[in-house]
């Protein structure tokens, strides 16, 4: 019978490693309890659009959403589609004039001289303002979007209109500015402001300005660029960051549907650079398309979820535009608010501003220690399954000092971002294998010696336990491998999931063929790896057998395929059954959906 000896140098470097990895994973609970404030957001045109089913005065609905929970509300730019409906400001299209003056249905005396005078052209859009503060701001915003060339006053008896060259449609869709007026009402209604600029097309440090000028005096939360396009890309991004940090906003990013990472934005990564990560907050919506499919208590739930597992901070909510069943539509989002709130608050969360980290990297030497400590499970694992190495501890230490010498010093110099990626992938494969393979070997070690039902019972728990505190090693490893705030907000994130599922399996396979021959008599261990395999292939296959293989391949590919959230594989009621006992039962959520 082969027997495997266990380096106990190498053991010992696995637990300075493991020491360092706790140490880390201690500094990483407090920061992220640390930030426990969330933003319990929802748009505010979504609840003038409440009212307005609801027949009911907007004031009242704020007032019941703020009293639910909500703390801030998303303002988006104007256009004219708002401006033509709320009429602060009207846009019409030439030919639509010219229409009217010849189907005599233009009454105004004033349009009526300029159509006879032919200063009306049917292919230009012209803009009055009815407000004075609100012409005056779209005036600003469509010289700056449009240019002079493109905008030009016309004066219609005192009053001064905008005779534009535009393609009227889509000048009815164009974003116009940040509305003073929508983001001062929502101050007074008591909610904070997530402002949600658009960028200008080649974009100066000028616009940028004009931008936080608009803002001025208003009780802003965050700032979350809407479209394609951080505000100032691609040349003026250094003047949007220091219109942030100047005036002591928080940036906030749109987590990607996939509920991975973000959703892309050009400018955005450099221009986190340039706020610093200490002042950005990871926004979740759920899809507008997706949120109607949900029941109201998964809906919840996952709110809960999310904030606590991906460090969302900002959580914006739509409305819900069905009632539920013997409610009425503001009474369905209403206790769709409050739910959210009351859950977020039952896990230890506070509603305000979002809570940021702080700018957290751990020490350069406990890094450079987890990073050795893999690359000694690494070798301990091959000590373990080629018996050459493990009756030659000079070489196991040999090899260690060729794989964690250049693997710490970039890291203790500071950079080394992949190879820590690599420390944690070894961590996250090997020590699984080593659980087990241990677990094997003091199986082999104990003998054919008869025991009773109770006592091999309690073996069993006892080893199944001591298997999973073994296997969290590995956890603790990656964990303190890859613990920092861009990690924390997912600017980087751990690679290779799907292959952590399969790779351990491989792992313990090829440590059992080197400790049992399955080709032979129980128990022995005549064939090495290489020959076991080769007689495996040459075994015939009854079709049990072979319809046996396609049934635990088939649960292979299901649990691969169910490791992400892109896998487009249904979910049964029965398992989201199941995941919801599990959730209840146990102190932390499981996170493997498999």
């Amino acid at each position: 019978m082969k027997v495997f000896r266990y380096n106990a140098a190498m053991v010992f470097i696995i637990l300075l490693g493991l020491v360092a990895a706790l140490t880390i994973c201690v500094e990483r609970h407090s920061v992220e309890t640390d930030t426990r404030q969330v933003d319990l957001a929802v748009d505010y045109e979504g609840l003038l659009e409440l009212a307005e089913r609801e027949g009911l005065p907007p004031g009242r609905v704020l007032e019941e959403a703020r009293e639910a929970g909500i703390t801030s509300l998303a303002v988006y730019e104007t256009t004219f589609k708002k401006l033509n409906a709320n009429g602060k400001a009207y846009a019409a299209s030439g030919s639509e004039i010219l229409a009217a003056y010849h189907g005599g249905t233009l009454s105004s005396p004033v349009w009526r001289e300029l159509v006879e005078r032919g200063a009306i052209e049917g292919t230009r859009v012209y803009v009055t303002g009815h407000d004075e503060r609100t012409y005056r701001e779209v005036r600003e915003d469509l010289l700056r979007r449009l240019g002079p060339s493109r905008v030009e006053p016309v004066m219609v008896g005192d009053r001064e209109m905008l005779a534009v060259k535009a393609h009227y449609e889509s000048f009815l869709k164009m974003n116009i500015g940040m509305p003073t007026d929508e983001m001062e009402a929502v101050n007074r209604a008591g909610f904070n402001v997530i402002a949600r600029p658009s960028n200008y097309r080649g974009c100066t440090a000028e616009d940028v300005e004009a931008v936080f000028r608009r803002l001025e005096g208003i009780r802003i939360s965050e700032i979350v660029c809407s479209g394609p396009e951080m505000l100032g890309t691609p040349k003026s991004l250094d003047a949007t960051a220091e219109a942030i940090k100047g005036r002591g906003l928080v940036l906030g990013l749109i987590e990607d549907v996939t509920q991975l990472q973000f959703y892309k934005q050009d400018g955005m990564e450099d221009l986190a650079r340039a706020v610093g990560y200490d002042r950005i907050a990871r926004l979740y919506s759920i899809p507008k398309d997706e949120q109607p499919k949900l029941k109201m208590d998964v809906a919840v739930e996952r709110w809960s979820n999310t904030d606590q597992e991906r460090n969302i901070r900002i959580d914006l909510l739509h409305i819900y535009e069905k009632p539920a069943p013997g409610m009425t539509l503001l009474e369905t989002n209403m206790k769709y608010f409050r739910d959210t709130a009351d859950i977020l608050k039952a896990k230890g969360f506070t509603l305000g501003p979002a809570g940021r980290f702080e700018s957290y990297y751990p020490s350069r030497l406990l890094r450079a220690l987890v990073v050795a400590g893999a690359a000694a499970a690494g070798v301990l694992y091959l000590s373990l399954v080629i018996p050459w190495l493990n009756a030659r501890p000079k070489w196991q230490w040999a090899l260690f000092i060729l794989c964690a010498v250049p693997l710490a010093l970039p890291v203790l110099m500071g950079s080394g971002a992949k190879i820590r990626l690599v420390a944690a992938f070894v961590s996250a494969n090997v020590f699984p294998a080593l659980a087990i393979t241990w677990q094997m070997d003091r199986l082999r070690a104990g003998g054919q010696e008869s025991v009773s039902r109770a006592r091999l019972v309690a073996t069993a728990f006892i080893a199944f336990f001591a298997t999973g505190v073994l296997s969290l090693v590995g956890a603790a490893y990656l964990s303190g491998a890859l613990s920092d705030v861009e990690y924390f907000l997912e600017f980087s994130i751990f690679r290779g999931i799907k292959l952590t599922f399969v790779l351990p399996l491989v792992l313990v396979a090829i440590a059992f063929l080197q400790r049992f021959d399955v080709t032979g008599e129980a128990g022995g261990a005549a064939s090495g790896i290489v020959e076991q395999v080769r007689k495996l292939l040459d075994m015939p296959v009854r079709l049990k057998t072979f319809l046996a293989l396609l049934v635990v391949m088939a649960a292979g590919v299901v649990l691969v395929a169910r490791s992400g959230h892109t896998s487009g594989m249904p979910v049964s009621g029965l398992e989201i059954k199941f995941r919801a006992f599990l959730e209840q039962a146990f102190y932390a959520r499981p996170r493997s959906k498999e």
